[in-house]
């Protein structure tokens, strides 16, 4: 595989964070949200077995994307979503940005049944499951990106395979925001309200393959054990931060590399070598080039922080939810945003992140945080449908009752 590389080299650290808190943070009025769902697959005959990926490219036809067929067309369905399939055949739908939660949650569900009519022909469901419960990780997809992944991961420890092939999430992006200020206000609030709606939503207590322990959800230990260098952000550690652009940039420069583009099938990166020891020249004898904008860009999509930064702000540290109730943390996230007591709210539970992946909504405090953010977000929440909804899941929570995955 060949692949472009820009010419424009990188010669030193302040050049490359002056340009990635550019690409990261794109600034102006936040107005618009977006979600990625991801579902698991099967064939129900024999009884939930992995589809493969012919079988997956051939149900898709034209929306196909191009790492199962690379002159696919790649088509968004007809709400505008675009399929994606992760490396166990998870299968995800990439919603375009909308001006409202309710705007968003009605194309996603089109767009869902659409996706769901096209598989069927091929005798494949979706199951609404954050973890695989009954199938060994299994990697299908074999492009270079995701063997290095496989290789990084597996020295550090099982929990990276498990991620890459067993699990499932739901993803909310959201703008930025309109200055540095706001920026730092949103940025600090998404993670101060993360642990309690990760207690909120947890609902992935069985993961086949799963070293020994029980957690709320095990989706989000394979996360918080898989490659911590690489998932624990700058901002996660409970601490405030002034000046997230700045922080996003130096963390990201000081994470390893996951791989390095080439010609050829091995991507693989010089051990536990980073992005800045690429650029300071650390790596001449093994790459035999400094690295691009190019390489940079790319290495952005190697960084898995609970909120990400991608010029908007990808919220990644909710599971997968039962039926429809994939609605719920994206109408709580719209809502609780412009919620002025959120934060205060959340910050008894700021930076319990294994806390509530682990214990859920047995911890009193977690509890606590979570219905008093459901209810919050049920009353600043823009539809009242999707108010209703979030109220009554502040019950579920006040009862002590995890949200029921679907049998995976």
């Amino acid at each position: 595989m060949v692949v472009a590389v820009e010419s424009t080299t990188l010669t030193s650290r302040p050049a490359a964070e002056a340009y990635l808190g550019g690409v990261c943070f794109k600034l102006g009025p936040p107005k618009l949200i977006g979600a990625e769902l991801e579902w698991l697959t099967a064939h129900d005959s024999p009884a939930f077995t992995r589809p493969e990926l012919a079988s997956i490219a051939a149900a898709l036809g034209p929306h196909a994307p191009r790492s199962l067929v690379p002159d696919s067309p790649a088509r968004a369905l007809p709400a505008g979503s675009l399929v994606t399939v992760e490396p166990g055949g998870q299968i995800e739908l990439s919603s375009v940005p909308h001006d409202s939660a309710a705007a968003l949650c009605d194309a996603l569900a089109s767009d869902e049944r659409t996706l769901c009519a096209l598989l069927a022909k091929h005798s494949i469901t979706t199951h609404a499951g954050a973890a695989d419960t009954r199938r060994e990780a299994q990697r299908l997809l074999q492009l270079p990106r995701y063997r290095a992944m496989e290789e990084r991961f597996e020295s550090v420890g099982p929990f990276g395979k498990l991620m890459m092939c067993n699990t499932a999430a739901v993803q909310v992006s959201v703008d930025a925001g309109a200055d540095r200020a706001d920026v730092a206000r949103r940025w600090n609030l998404l993670h101060t309200i993360g642990p309690a709606l990760i207690a909120a939503f947890a609902c992935s207590p069985r993961l086949y393959g799963i070293p020994p322990g029980r957690w709320a959800s095990q989706r989000m230990r394979t996360w918080l054990e898989l490659d911590p260098p690489r998932t624990g952000g700058p901002s996660e550690t409970g601490e405030l931060s002034a000046d997230p652009i700045g922080d996003y940039a130096r963390w990201v420069l000081d994470v390893p590399l996951l791989c390095v583009i080439r010609d050829g099938p091995s991507w693989t990166a010089p051990p536990d070598a980073t992005f800045a020891d690429w650029i300071d020249g650390a790596l001449d004898d093994d790459l035999g080039r400094r690295p691009t904008r190019a390489d940079l860009d790319y290495h952005l999509t190697t960084v898995f922080p609970l909120v990400r930064a991608v010029g908007h702000l990808e919220v990644r540290y909710f599971d997968t939810q039962p039926g429809d109730l994939w609605r719920l943390p994206v109408a709580a996230l719209e809502a609780l945003l412009d919620a002025p007591d959120a934060a205060d709210v959340a910050a008894p539970t700021r930076g319990r992140w294994e806390d509530a992946a682990r214990d859920g909504l047995a911890d009193t405090e977690l509890r606590a945080g979570a219905v008093e953010l459901l209810e919050l977000a049920a009353e600043y929440a823009a539809d009242p449908a999707l108010g209703a909804e979030l109220g009554s899941a502040a019950g579920r929570c006040r009862s002590g009752k995890q949200a029921r995955g679907a049998k995976s």
